[in-house]
This record gives C-alpha cells, sequence and structure tokens, in this order.
C-alpha cells in the first residue's frame, strides 16, 4: 500500500542529523541518522535521505530543527561550519512550505507529549505540572540548548532562546576555582563552557589541575565511561557536571516560571543517568534561597525519547498543516 507523505522533519546538531517522514495520520517513520562531519551541507544529508527513503516523491513540507539561531529563515550553526535558508531548501527540493526552527524550541514544543517510558523523574516523583504553566527544557551535548514552552487554551508556543549563552555563575570555591581558571582559558565562561562535551572535558581537567593530579583521560567520552566505573577524577567530575547542571536548570525554571515542568535531554544527561538521578542535580535545583519552596514544587525530568526534536518538528508541522 502506497504512503502518503504529509512532510520531512530533521533535527541537525553539531555532531548528527536525523531525519524522519510524518505520514497522513502523524507517525513519525522511517528515521535515520547522519553524522554531520560525513556531509559537506546540509542540502547533502536531505537529498540523500530522500533519495533512498521516498525516492522520486518527495513530502510536500518540511519542518527542520537545528541547533542555533533562527534569523529571517536562515541560521548559520554555532557548532558546525554551515549556513542553511529556508529559501535556498524550497528552491534546491521544490517544497511547497519550508520551516526551519530552533532545536530546543522542537523539544519544547515534544514535552507535553512525552510520557511513560520516555521520561524518568530526577529526583523525587512529583505530579506534573499545572497544564497551563510554562515548561523549559534544556540540555547539554555538542552545545547546551534551552527553550522554553508558553501554554494557554489556545495552544502552546515555543519560546527558542540562546540561554546557553548566559554566564555561569559558581556557588561554591570550587566553582569559583573552576571559572577563575576557564576566564584564563577563554575569556568570558558561559554556561555552555561546562555544560557540554568540552566543558565536561575541560571540567574534569581543572579539577585534576585543584588536586594536584594530571589528567590522565584523553577526552570527554572516557570521562564519561571511566567515570561510571569508578575512575576517581572522572566521577568526581561527572558528579560536579549533575550540580552544575541541576543549579543552572533552577536557575531557568526561576527565569521563565516553569511550574510546568523541566525537562532535561541533550547527549550527555540519558548516558550519566544513574549518576544524575542519585547525584546533587536535585538538590542544586531546589537549592534557591528564599525561592527554594517554589521550585521545590516544579518537577524534573530525564527525557529518555531518542527523538524529542523530531517529535516536536512533527508537532510543528501539523500546526502547519492546520494553518
Amino acid at each position: 500500500m502506497k504512503v502518503h507523505w504529509v512532510g520531512l522533519v530533521g533535527d541537525v546538531g553539531g555532531t548528527n542529523a536525523r531525519f524522519a517522514l510524518v505520514d497522513a495520520q502523524g507517525h513519525i517513520r522511517n528515521p535515520r541518522s547522519f553524522p554531520c562531519k560525513d556531509y559537506a551541507s546540509l542540502d547533502a544529508i536531505v537529498a540523500e535521505y530522500i533519495e533512498t527513503t521516498v525516492g522520486k516523491k518527495r513530502p510536500p513540507k518540511a519542518v527542520i530543527a537545528v541547533a542555533g539561531p533562527v534569523m529571517d529563515g536562515e541560521i548559520e550553526f554555532t557548532n558546525l561550519d554551515w549556513r542553511v535558508s529556508e529559501g535556498d531548501l524550497l528552491a534546491h527540493f521544490e517544497f511547497e512550505a519550508v520551516e526551519l526552527i530552533n532545536d530546543f524550541a522542537a523539544q519544547a514544543l515534544a514535552c507535553p507529549l512525552l510520557e511513560g517510558a520516555d521520561l524518568r523523574p530526577l529526583g523525587k516523583a512529583l505530579p506534573k505540572g499545572p497544564h497551563d504553566c510554562p515548561i523549559v527544557a534544556l540540555g547539554a551535548g555538542t552545545g547546551f540548548g534551552v527553550a522554553g514552552l508558553a501554554r494557554s487554551e489556545r495552544g502552546d508556543v515555543a519560546i527558542p532562546t540562546e540561554g546557553g549563552h548566559a554566564a555561569f555563575a559558581p556557588t561554591d570555591e570550587v566553582e569559583i576555582e573552576v571559572l577563575r581558571k576557564l576566564t584564563a582559558k577563554y575569556g568570558r565562561v558561559s554556561r555552555e563552557r561546562l555544560l557540554s562535551g568540552q566543558g565536561l572535558y575541560d571540567l574534569y581537567t581543572v579539577l585534576c589541575e585543584l588536586e594536584g593530579q594530571a589528567p590522565a583521560l584523553p577526552d570527554e567520552m572516557s570521562v564519561t565511561k571511566e567515570g561510571l566505573v569508578g575512575d576517581p577524577m572522572a566521577a568526581l567530575a561527572l558528579d560536579r557536571f549533575g550540580g552544575i547542571l541541576g543549579a543552572v536548570a533552577g536557575d531557568l525554571a526561576l527565569t521563565f516560571g516553569a511550574r510546568g515542568g523541566v525537562y532535561v535531554s541533550g547527549g550527555i544527561a540519558p548516558r550519566i543517568a544513574e549518576r544524575l538521578a542519585a547525584g546533587s542535580f536535585r538538590a542544586r535545583f531546589e537549592d534557591k534561597g528564599r525561592l527554594s519552596d517554589y521550585v521545590a514544587a516544579i518537577p524534573t525530568y530525564l527525557v529518555l525519547h531518542p527523538y524529542p526534536a523530531i517529535v516536536g518538528a512533527a508537532r510543528q508541522l501539523e500546526q502547519m498543516e492546520r494553518l
């Protein structure tokens, strides 16, 4: 039986580009992932996906979530040497309509749809937040993404931000020393300087230096792997990373008034799920002085769905269909 494709949906980060198709019933089908480093442009990935998945019968519309700010229908990727525009995609692939949206705006759109095995509570289990209150989606991977979701009876509106590039705020003497050393290396230190793959490795090397040890591990993947099986300095870095992530998540909950919940995704958190759940993430999330009671009532979740931005892009495609 021939399938009628409503549209193409994608999620393009600094490391991987993921694409899928949406059928007439709204089901997401044929997801595939492509390593960005193996392609000269996004066009090349889209062309390969379409050619090898649907052939000549191209889907009429596309919504692609991208890692960075979308300005006037264009993006220059923050962590990838690509520039992409809706106009170029329309011309190249002859779509009827194309929309580029921020990847974490797409994730925020997905959050209300996630349930069951797609989510894991971080900290004590709490009731889902009020359905008409804002939500925050955030996550660390190649970079650090942040978006909000404003909710009302008229529908949900994603709020893309560049909150990952807001300044890092240390909360104890160790983090003050980390900030001092990273400032000497980079100048201004943003949240992303710590809450990212490179950030985790920089955190590890600085903690080694503070302990008077030479870093024994070569990269962030080895820090994650060895930290989970008992390497003392790598474990220390993972625990500190989780604490900083919790502190930033709590700050963002206050900023957005995110009583609807805070959802943590990205490439790193799912890999350290057990340590994140057992560590200081939730304590640091709630440690907000006079506003501690306010954030203590906000649920925090780890997103386990493999393609949350694809789910959000499909939701945005559905809204395009209704217009």
